[in-house]
């Protein structure tokens, strides 16, 4: 529920606080939280649940916008980052992948322009993601990433995409197995570049090496990973035992074992976080396409996305975080209080974005209105700024 309040320009929300299943007044002015108050008084049992815009660390591209595929226009990631708002996306990091050196610099570049020209993209993309090129060589670590561009770290390259970037690479996934990787992950943490630790073959040594020049974040963990390995130690192992590591996690039901899942929310508490790592073709029908990665490939209706040569082998996630969300709760592996803050006030909290205050006076009016009923959640406002952003069509 929602009205205006009188004479201030004030707008105020009402509904049921995510985390403390109160009853809620919101007040809004200035784009800022102004006050949460307790709602004593009226019916409250047709009032949404209520709480923070949604933050996505890996994305790819979304409803068939890639921002992979060169090239792509200004327009795709403003047109991409709006249509994100009805997955209740408030921030989000586009994310790069393995490519050529020319091409991760031109596509930076686009993206950095697109938020230079528009004052509401620029405010949602918090930052840009670059996942590769600096990753392990290995089939199985390596994934679906091209080998042909497979590289070690190399500082001047990755300044260079910086600067077409405008600064704006704030993510930057690599595996520390090569040569001299300690130095590099130094120089990206004292630039204030999160080095991420994915795609990789490391040893335990390397990775401990990783995290002590300033690594500290996990991508996918669990993905990205050889189908065979030692049982100990390895590298996915000392990823969770490593306690400055923040560990992301894809929660879409087909990239991970519900076991997998649980062991990884109980060892990292509030330092898990989930993201989409949605392709381009999350938001889209089911159906067979053709991609410029993985060839065709199959979205079934139940949301898998796979090789058409191959059901067994997965093309990517198609699914945002609001699915990741419902598998959860679903599974019973995490409530709606910590399922929603592993997928906004967490990787908020995390990369300093002013959203980590979460639902609280002082913080950016990012706020989204949904219901829920039983695993199911259906999206009903977003808001960015306090401005109403996206608005649900009424049911038939």
């Amino acid at each position: 529920m929602t009205t205006n309040g009188s004479g201030t320009g004030a707008r105020v929300l009402e509904g049921i606080h995510y985390a403390t299943g109160g009853a809620v007044r919101v007040t809004i002015s200035d784009g800022l939280v102004a006050s949460i108050e307790p709602l004593d008084s009226g019916d409250t049992d047709q009032l949404p649940l209520i709480g923070p815009g949604l933050v996505d660390l890996q994305i790819n591209g979304y409803a068939g916008d890639d921002f992979n595929t060169l090239p792509f226009s200004t327009e795709l990631v403003v047109k991409a980052s709006r249509a994100l708002w009805r997955e209740g996306v408030t921030s989000y990091y586009p994310t790069i992948i393995t490519n050529s050196p020319e091409a991760i610099e031109e596509a930076a570049g686009i993206i950095a322009r697109a938020c230079d020209g528009d004052a509401r993209t620029n405010r949602m993309i918090a930052g840009i993601h670059v996942e590769g090129p600096f990753i392990s060589p290995e089939d199985g670590a390596r994934g679906a990433h091209s080998a042909d561009y497979v590289r070690a770290p190399d500082w001047e390259m990755f300044e260079r995409w910086q600067r077409a970037a405008g600064g704006r690479i704030r993510i930057l996934t690599l595996s520390p197995e090569w040569p001299d990787s300690a130095d590099f992950i130094a120089k990206c943490s004292a630039s204030g570049v999160t080095v991420s630790i994915g795609h990789t073959s490391a040893t335990p040594e390397q990775i401990r090496e990783a995290v002590r020049a300033g690594a500290r974040m996990s991508t996918h963990l669990g993905n990205g990973a050889h189908l065979m390995m030692p049982r100990h130690p390895n590298y996915i192992w000392e990823q969770l035992a490593q306690d400055e590591l923040w560990t992301c996690v894809i929660a879409d039901g087909f990239h991970l074992p519900e076991s997998v899942l649980k062991v990884i929310f109980k060892t990292k508490g509030a330092q898990a976080l989930m993201v989409s790592d949605a392709v381009y073709l999350s938001g889209m029908p089911a159906g067979e396409y053709t991609t410029h990665v993985g060839g065709k490939v199959v979205l079934t209706e139940e949301g898998r996305l796979s090789l058409a040569s191959n059901p067994k082998i997965l093309a990517g996630s198609a699914q945002m975080l609001l699915w990741g969300i419902e598998h959860v709760l679903r599974k019973g592996l995490a409530d709606l209080r910590d399922a929603w803050e592993m997928s906004s006030v967490r990787p908020a909290r995390f990369m300093k974005l002013p959203a980590g205050e979460g639902l609280a006076p002082g913080a950016p009016a990012d706020i989204v209105l949904f219901e829920r009923t039983g695993d199911k959640i259906r999206l009903l406002q977003t808001y960015m700024d306090g401005e109403l952003v996206y608005e649900a069509e009424e049911k038939a």
